[in-house]
C-alpha cells in the first residue's frame, strides 16, 4: 500500500480537489437548464449582484473573498458570455459590474443550483473528520498572517545556513582500489592487463 503524497504536494492536490469539485457541479448544469458555457465561479458572481446591485470589481472581490485579479478575470469571461455589462465608473479606473438580461433569466436554476450544491456540500462535509470549509479559512488566515513566499524565503534561508554549517561537501566516498592523490599512480595510464587465458 503506497503512502498518500505529503505536503510538499498540497498545491498539486489542492488544485485536483478542485477540478474534481467544479467538475462534477458543471456536469449537473445541463439538467438545471444552464449551457455548457456556464461555469462554477459564476455563480457566486452573478448571485452578489442579484441580491446587492452593480458593484465595482474590487467590491465583488471583497464579497467573494478573492483577489481582485481573480475576481477582474472571472468578470471578463461572464462579460465575454453576455452574463454582465461594465460601464465606467466616477474614477477612470474604477470599472462597474451589472447583470445582463442573460444573466437574470438564469436566476430561477440558479437558485435551484445553489440550494442543491449548499445541501451537497453540508453532506459531504459530515463525512469528513475536519470541516473543509473550516479548514479553508484556517488555512486563508494563516497565509493571510505570514505570505507562503515568506515560509519558502525562510526554508531557503535555514538550508542555506546549514550548508555552512556542514561544509563543503565531499563528492562521494573514494572508490575501493582507486588511487590516492599523491600516489605514484595517480594521474598514469594504467597498464594494460593480459586477457586471462
Amino acid at each position: 500500500m503506497s503512502t498518500p503524497p505529503g505536503p510538499e504536494l498540497l498545491g498539486t492536490r489542492l488544485r485536483h480537489l478542485l477540478d474534481l469539485l467544479d467538475g462534477e457541479l458543471a456536469a449537473c448544469y445541463p439538467a438545471l437548464g444552464l449551457d455548457d458555457g456556464f461555469r462554477p465561479r459564476f455563480t457566486p458572481v452573478v448571485r452578489v449582484l442579484a441580491a446587492g446591485g452593480p458593484a465595482s470589481i474590487r467590491e465583488l472581490a471583497g464579497a467573494l473573498g478573492v483577489t481582485h485579479s481573480a475576481a477582474s478575470q472571472t468578470v471578463a469571461q461572464m462579460a465575454r458570455q453576455e452574463l454582465v455589462t461594465l460601464t465606467p465608473g466616477a474614477d477612470a479606473r474604477r470599472r462597474i459590474v451589472r447583470l445582463a438580461p442573460r444573466a437574470e433569466s438564469l436566476l430561477p436554476a440558479l437558485e435551484r443550483e445553489w440550494a442543491a450544491t449548499t445541501a451537497a456540500a453540508t453532506a459531504f462535509e459530515a463525512e469528513l473528520p475536519y470541516p473543509l470549509s473550516r479548514l479553508i479559512g484556517e488555512a486563508l488566515a494563516a497565509l493571510e498572517r505570514r505570505p507562503m513566499r515568506d515560509r519558502i524565503g525562510e526554508a531557503v534561508q535555514a538550508a542555506g545556513d546549514q550548508e555552512q554549517q556542514d561544509g563543503p561537501q565531499q563528492d562521494g566516498p573514494q572508490r575501493a582500489g582507486a588511487p590516492q592523490a599523491g600516489s605514484p599512480q595517480a594521474g598514469q595510464p594504467r597498464a594494460e592487463q593480459p586477457e586471462a587465458p
